[in-house]
């Protein structure tokens, strides 16, 4: 038979209590878990998003209001979306002599039955939010058919997407 020292003994002992005590601590955990989710959802309320595509490079603008959530219009070089949904073609549309492009304004009549707005109590006709994110380098001829067909489609209110300006420094 072994003769364990009296060091080797104690440390048998420390052994076999940690086996029996093994378990998580769950108030750290929920600490954790209650600060991430704080985090997660401070930061995003405080971002707005926009749909972002690397075929357009956005104007410059010093203007710090942020905008709305509303119906997205991107315009690039070669289509005209509607949010995420390509509904013409940038050179039929220039093409074109008629201000009005239907294709636009049909899918801009679809999404104002998708989102409602609370009538004007005057009489007045719903003025609807619309953001167009155009390319800084499509002709202002196009932009203005835009602009046409989303005031014929009830959408009045339009902003257009801008990158912000950062302020010279020096």
């Amino acid at each position: 038979m072994v003769k364990h020292s009296r060091r080797a003994k104690r440390m048998k002992q420390h052994h076999k209590r940690n086996k029996r005590n093994a378990g998580l601590n769950m108030v750290s955990l929920m600490d954790i878990f209650t600060i991430l989710v704080f985090f997660l959802l401070v930061s995003s309320t405080t971002v707005q998003d926009l749909p972002s595509t690397k075929k357009i490079k956005l104007p410059e603008s010093i203007a710090d209001k942020l905008p709305k959530e509303t119906v997205v219009i991107v315009v690039s070089r070669e289509d005209i979306l509607v949010q995420g949904t390509k509904v013409a073609d940038v050179s039929e549309v220039a093409k074109s002599n008629d201000p009005l492009i239907q294709p636009l304004k049909d899918a801009l009549d679809n999404q104002s039955k998708r989102i409602l707005v609370k009538a004007p109590t005057d009489g007045k006709p719903i003025n609807r939010d619309v953001t167009i994110m155009g390319d800084k380098e499509i002709p202002y001829k196009l932009l203005k058919k835009i602009m046409f067909t989303c005031t014929q489609a009830s959408y009045g209110k339009i902003s257009l997407a801008v990158t912000k300006k950062l302020p010279k420094s020096g």
